[in-house]
C-alpha cells in the first residue's frame, strides 16, 4: 500500500517574495547529502535550471571556479562525501514498486556537476526518504524490502530494513559513524559492468602503467586498484598523510588518469572521456592502495574518490574490491589473505576490508566460471540518518528557475 502526501504539504513555494525548495537532508553511511522529490525538478525542465537549482542548495558557485569557498551558504560541506545530491521517484511497473534515483555529485570550489555515477553509501537514505515521505508504506511483520534503480549506472540495488510493530526501526552501527541509527542493507545486484559492461575493462586482469601494476575492476563503479607497496606505501597510514603527500598524490592522479583512458570511461552522454576530464573527475574512476591485513580482515585499503582521501572505504568501491579479491592473479587477490576460494556453485564469499575507520564487511555472492568470478550480487550493510526536512529559501533563484519550479505544483 502506498499513500501519496498532498502536494501542497511538501512543495516549492513563494515566502516574503523568495521561492522556498523543499529537501530532505540525510546521511547514508559515510555520506551526507539532500534527496529531492523528482515531482518538483522534473528531467522535463531545462537541465541548466536544474543544476542551477542545485547550486543553490548546495551553495557552490553558481559560474567559475572559487579556490577558497566553504560552502556556507548552502547545505554542502567541503568533501565530495557531503556534496551528493539525488533526484528521487517512486516507479511502478507491471505491479513492481522501486525508488528510481538519479544522483548529482558537486564539488566546493566549481559549478560543474557529475551525473556519471551512483553513491552506494547516500543509497542507504533513500528507503528511509520514501518512507519518511509516506510515498511507501513499511511492513512490521517481516523486512521491507524496495528496489533501488540508479540511472547514472543502471544499477539494480535491493534495500532491506526491518521496522517493528512500535514503528521503530532495526538499528545498527557501521565504521565511521559514532552510534547506532536505522539499518540498511543493500545488496547490489548484478553489479559486474556497471560503468564499462565488463569486470576487466581494460581486458587485463594487471596494467602496468608508468611501471606500477594495477588492476583495473568495474564491480559497482570502475576501480584501480595499486599495491601500496610499489607506491612506497603500507595501506595503514593515515589518510590525511597520504593527502598531504603531493608526489604520491601525483603519481596516483597520473595512474587513474591513463587507467581510465585505457578503460575507456565515458561521460554520462556517452562520449569518450578525455585526459583533462579524468584528472579533474571527482568521481572516476575511483582508485586505492592495498596491503596485507593487521586487524584480522582480508585486506587493507586507503581509498580515493579519486580526488581525496576517504575517511573510510566507500560502499561500492568496497564491493568491487572485495570481488576483486576473487580474481585470480589480480592485485587484491595477490595482497588478500584467508578469502575463500569460489567453488563452482553460488556461494557467499565474506570478505573483510580494513579501512581508516574500522571494518567493512562485504559479501560476494558467486561462483568459478571460465576462470573468472561469476557475480550474482554483492551485499553491505550501511545506516542512514533523517538530518532535517523543510524548505530552504533561494534568496538568488533566476527568474526562469522560479518560475519553472512553481509551475511544478500546478
Amino acid at each position: 500500500m502506498t499513500t501519496d502526501p498532498s502536494p501542497h504539504q511538501f512543495s516549492p513555494r513563494l515566502r516574503n517574495g523568495v521561492l522556498e525548495f523543499p529537501v530532505h537532508h540525510l546521511r547514508g553511511g559515510t555520506s551526507t547529502g539532500l534527496v529531492l522529490w523528482e515531482r518538483w525538478a522534473p528531467p522535463s525542465l531545462p537541465q541548466s535550471l536544474r543544476e542551477e537549482l542545485l547550486r543553490h542548495l548546495m551553495g557552490v558557485p553558481l559560474a567559475g571556479h572559487h579556490d577558497g569557498n566553504r560552502q556556507i551558504t548552502g547545505l554542502g560541506r567541503g568533501s565530495p562525501t557531503s556534496n551528493k545530491v539525488f533526484f528521487a521517484a517512486i516507479e511502478r511497473v507491471d505491479g513492481a514498486t522501486a525508488i528510481v534515483s538519479t544522483l548529482a555529485q558537486l564539488a566546493h570550489n566549481h559549478g560543474a556537476i557529475d551525473w556519471s555515477v551512483n553513491c552506494g553509501n547516500m543509497s542507504a537514505a533513500l528507503p528511509l526518504w520514501a518512507l519518511d515521505m509516506q510515498l511507501l508504506a513499511a511492513r512490521s511483520d517481516g523486512p521491507t524490502d524496495i528496489a533501488l534503480r540508479n540511472t547514472n549506472t543502471g544499477v539494480v540495488t535491493v534495500s532491506r530494513m526491518h521496522i517493528g510493530p512500535d514503528g521503530r526501526y532495526f538499528s545498527a552501527e557501521i565504521p565511521g559513524v559514532d552510534g547506532a541509527y536505522p539499518a540498511v542493507d543493500l545488496f547490489m545486484q548484478a553489479p559486474v559492468g556497471a560503468k564499462t559492461g565488463r569486470l576487466l575493462p581494460t581486458g587485463n586482469v594487471v596494467d602496468v602503467i608508468d611501471g606500477y601494476h594495477v588492476s583495473c575492476v568495474d564491480v559497482a563503479v570502475p576501480m584501480v586498484i595499486c599495491d601500496a607497496r610499489e607506491l612506497g606505501k603500507t595501506g595503514h597510514e593515515p589518510v590525511a598523510e597520504l593527502d598531504a603527500d603531493s608526489a604520491f598524490k601525483q603519481v596516483l592522479q597520473r595512474l587513474w588518469v591513463a587507467a581510465g583512458l585505457r578503460m575507456g570511461l565515458t561521460r554520462r552522454d556517452g562520449v569518450l572521456m578525455t585526459a583533462a576530464e579524468l584528472a579533474r573527475s571527482e568521481t572516476i574512476p575511483k582508485i586505492c592502495i592495498v596491503g596485507a591485513p593487521q586487524a584480522g580482515g582480508h585486506i587493507a585499503v586507503r581509498y580515493f574518490t579519486p580526488q581525496s582521501g576517504h575517511a573510510s572505504m566507500a560502499v561500492s568501491g568496497g564491493c568491487c574490491l572485495a570481488a576483486a579479491t576473487l580474481i585470480p592473479g589480480s592485485i587484491a587477490q595477490q595482497v588478500a589473505r584467508g578469502v575463500s576460494a569460489l567453488g563452482n556453485a553460488y556461494a557467499d564469499i565474506a570478505v573483510a576490508i580494513e579501512n581508516p575507520a574500522g571494518m567493512l564487511d562485504a559479501t560476494v555472492v558467486a561462483r568459478r566460471q571460465d576462470g573468472l568470478p561469476d557475480i550474482r550480487s554483492a551485499a553491505y550493510r550501511r545506516n542512514a540518518q533523517l538530518l532535517l526536512r523543510g524548505h530552504v529559501p533561494l534568496y538568488r533563484a533566476s527568474d526562469a528557475l522560479v518560475a519553472a519550479l512553481l509551475a511544478t505544483t500546478r
